[in-house]
C-alpha cells in the first residue's frame, strides 16, 4: 500500500473529512486531496505531524511492505499534560482572584484617561474656564498620563503575581485527584454572577453612546458634543471594568478546566498566532498614539480602538488562510 492510499484508509477509519484532517494538520483540504490522488507528497513536517495525528509509525507511512498500522508508544503515558495539584489550583485562583478587580480598575483607567483632556480643551476653547490653550492642553496631558501610568502599575503587579502560573494558560494540563471538581463547584457558585456582570457590562458599552448621539441629533454646541463624549468614555469604563472583572473570574475556572478559549486546540492555535496578536496591536498602540499627540485630536482618535477591534479578527483569518494555503 503507498503512501497516498495510507493516508487516505487511515483518515476513513478514524471517520473524519478531508476538511476534517486538513483542520488537524492546519493545511488547505486540497492539499489532502492531492496527498490522496498521490498527485503530492507531503514534506518530512507533515509526514510526522500525520504520524501523531493517526497515531501511527514514520516507517508505517514511508514503507510500502508494512501493512498494518504500528502504534507509536507514548512518552509519557501518565500524564497528556503537565499535572496540576489542588494546590496550585487554589493558589492560581486565589491570584485570579486578586488581580481581576486591580486588572478591571486599570483598564477602566485606561478607557477613561482622555476624558479630562476632551473636557478641558473643548471648555478652554469656548470660554467656560479662564485657562490658556496650554494650560487646558498640559493639565489635561497630565491627567492622562496619571491616569494610564496607574494602570500600568497595577497591570506590571498583577503580572509579577500571576507570572509563575502562565504555564496554565500555554500548555496541556491534567488535574489531579479532586481540582475538577472543585473548579466545576466554584464555577457554578459564580455563574449567576458571572451572567448578571457580563449582562450588564455589555448594556453599559451599548448604551455609553446614546448621550453623543442625542446631541448630535438635536445640533449642540461643539463643547455639549466634547462632554458627550466624556461621558461616553466614562459610561463605557465602567462597563468594560465589569466585562474585563467578570471575564478573568471566570476564564480563572475555564482555564483549568481547559474550556471554552483555553481548550487544548485553542492553545495550539494561540501559540502559532500569538506572535501576530503583539505585532498588531503594538502597531495600533504605536499609530494612535502617534496620530493624537500629531495633531492633538483626542476628541477622535479614539475610534482607531473599536475599528481596530473589528479588523482584527480580519487579520488573524487572512493569516490562518495563507498558512493552510502554504500548507
Amino acid at each position: 500500500m503507498i503512501l497516498a492510499d495510507k493516508i487516505m484508509d487511515l483518515r476513513k477509519k478514524n471517520g473524519w473529512s478531508q476538511e476534517e484532517l486538513a483542520e488537524k494538520l492546519d493545511v488547505s483540504r486540497q492539499s489532502i486531496s492531492k496527498w490522496e490522488s498521490a498527485q503530492s507528497i507531503p514534506d518530512m513536517g507533515r509526514i510526522l505531524r500525520l504520524s501523531e495525528v493517526f497515531g501511527v509509525t514514520t516507517d508505517y507511512l514511508l514503507k510500502d511492505d508494512i501493512d498494518l498500522p504500528v502504534p507509536v508508544e507514548s512518552p509519557e503515558p501518565a500524564f497528556a499534560g503537565r499535572p496540576v495539584t489542588m494546590e496550585e489550583a487554589n493558589a492560581f485562583l486565589r491570584e485570579r482572584s486578586f488581580a481581576a478587580p486591580r486588572i478591571a480598575l486599570g483598564v477602566l483607567l485606561c478607557v477613561l484617561s482622555p476624558a479630562a483632556l476632551i473636557l478641558l480643551s473643548a471648555a478652554q476653547e469656548y470660554g467656560y474656564i479662564s485657562l490658556s490653550e496650554n494650560q487646558a492642553g498640559g493639565i489635561g496631558l497630565v491627567a492622562l498620563i496619571a491616569l494610564v501610568s496607574a494602570a500600568v502599575a497595577l497591570f506590571v503587579v498583577c503580572g509579577q503575581r500571576t507570572a509563575r502560573f502562565e504555564y496554565l494558560e500555554n500548555e496541556p494540563i491534567d488535574t489531579l485527584y479532586g481540582v475538577s471538581g472543585m473548579v466545576r463547584e466554584r464555577q457554578e457558585r459564580y455563574r449567576a454572577t458571572h451572567t448578571r456582570q457580563l449582562t450588564l457590562g455589555i448594556l453599559l458599552c451599548i448604551c455609553s453612546v446614546l448621550p453623543l448621539f442625542v446631541a448630535m441629533s438635536f445640533d449642540a454646541p461643539d463643547f455639549v458634543l466634547a462632554a458627550s463624549l466624556s461621558l461616553l468614555l466614562a459610561v463605557a469604563s465602567v462597563g468594560v471594568l465589569l466585562l474585563v472583572h467578570t471575564s478573568i473570574l471566570w476564564g480563572a475556572c475555564q482555564i483549568l478546566l481547559e474550556e471554552g478559549d483555553y481548550s487544548r486546540e485553542n492553545k495550539i492555535e494561540s501559540s502559532r498566532y500569538g506572535y501576530v496578536s503583539q505585532i498588531y496591536w503594538g502597531l495600533v498602540t504605536a499609530g494612535f498614539l502617534a496620530w493624537s499627540f500629531a495633531t492633538n485630536g483626542w476628541q477622535r482618535t479614539w475610534i482607531v480602538w473599536p475599528v481596530a477591534g473589528v479588523a482584527y479578527g480580519a487579520v488573524i483569518g487572512i493569516v490562518k488562510a495563507l498558512r493552510r494555503r502554504d500548507g
